[in-house]
């Protein structure tokens, strides 16, 4: 689809999910880029992992933002709570949206599933509707590599069926796919999903495997390798990532009438994945490699001796790998950065961070 250029210097822009993980990068960036206009960060704030590390990302937003040319606004507020967002939309009347906000995680929603509607789908509708009443040039928004469920053809592509969610995180992400087609058929709203692989990096979300080993590895414990370490995992850096969102960003798929005379929609849907699927082994191993180099772990750390074997996870899939064919060829990115060179930055920032 032909993409109608979005200038995001002297714009209004807003981020939700700031300052979760790729939220705050995000924000980052753009203080760090933008020449003029304004950045709002919208968040919730909740404890469904650490909120200290919520805060420390939402300091160095605050650090960022003395030296921005950029104004930066920071709003507490909750996604479900459509007053909260009619309010925020009315305020600020902002350009461009990036919905990164979502309840995360696949294990989390066999246990929580209220969490995930609220979020995942009454907080997706809430904005929806308020860019329908507030026109925007551009609505990117998170999907996720779950939404592939049970496919077992790989690489993933945008073109491959995905009806078959093996998970209630993977069935509101598809239902948001669905929801933003139809805002954009019904109400012309350029909208783009991304369809992110397992992220990772510094300051990461502490629920995320590379996170929580490293955190039991630290504290003697035993980590669990699921399905006996037979998964392949598409592992993407963040500033790949962030990257990728960047220049989605800043072209909007175009506006254009059908022979009915009705709107196409201007939808779109991108994999960003590193395209390159690791082995949970081999990434396991280069993550205490690279523990024991940035001074985590004792070179004499008995590995072997704090690894279970264990089988398949409820929702877990073996293998994502993902086509990012249709985003090189639309915005000239592919994902670049290694496991070892990403395992290592998140490494040396454990380090810092934890002492």
């Amino acid at each position: 689809m032909s993409k109608t250029k979005v200038e995001l210097n002297g714009k209004t822009i807003l981020v939700t999910g700031s300052p979760g993980f790729i939220g705050a990068n995000l924000v980052l960036r753009l203080l760090k880029e933008m020449e003029s206009g304004t950045v709002i960060s919208f968040d919730s704030m909740n404890d469904y992992y650490d909120p200290k590390i919520k805060k420390y990302r939402l300091g160095l937003i605050e650090e960022a933002s003395k030296t921005s040319k950029v104004k930066h606004i920071f709003v507490k507020g909750n996604l479900a709570d459509k007053e909260v967002i009619d309010k925020l939309f009315d305020e600020y009347e902002p350009s461009v949206v990036v919905n990164l906000a979502a309840q995360a995680g696949v294990r989390y929603s066999i246990e929580h599933p209220d969490a995930y509607i609220e979020s995942n789908i009454v907080g997706f509708f809430n904005i929806l509707e308020a860019c329908r009443h507030n026109p925007v040039e551009h609505l990117v928004y998170a999907s996720s590599s779950s939404v592939y469920g049970g496919n077992k053809k790989v690489p993933f592509s945008t073109d491959d069926k995905v009806d078959n969610p093996v998970s209630l995180y993977a069935a509101t992400k598809k239902s948001n796919e669905l929801l933003a087609h139809s805002y954009s058929k019904l109400y012309n709203i350029p909208s783009t999903g991304l369809r992110f692989f397992t992220v990772y990096g510094p300051a990461g979300r502490p629920d995320m495997f590379y996170f929580t080993a490293t955190n039991k590895l630290r504290a003697g414990e035993t980590i669990q390798i699921f399905n006996y370490g037979n998964m392949k995992r598409d592992f993407t850096y963040i500033d790949d990532i962030v990257e990728g969102v960047l220049r989605v960003m800043q072209g909007a798929p175009e506006k254009a009438t059908g022979e009915d005379g009705l709107p196409i929609p201007p939808y779109s849907v991108y994999n960003i994945g590193g395209g390159q699927p690791e082995n949970l082994l081999d990434y396991i191993s280069t993550l205490q490699e690279e523990l024991v180099n940035a001074g985590v772990l004792p070179y004499d750390y008995d590995f072997e001796g704090h690894r279970k074997l264990i089988g398949m996870q409820p929702g877990d899939v073996p293998i994502t790998y993902a086509d990012s064919a249709a985003l090189e060829k639309d915005y000239g990115f592919t994902p670049k950065i290694g496991i070892k060179e990403g395992l290592r930055n998140f490494c040396i920032w454990y380090k810092e961070y934890y002492g």
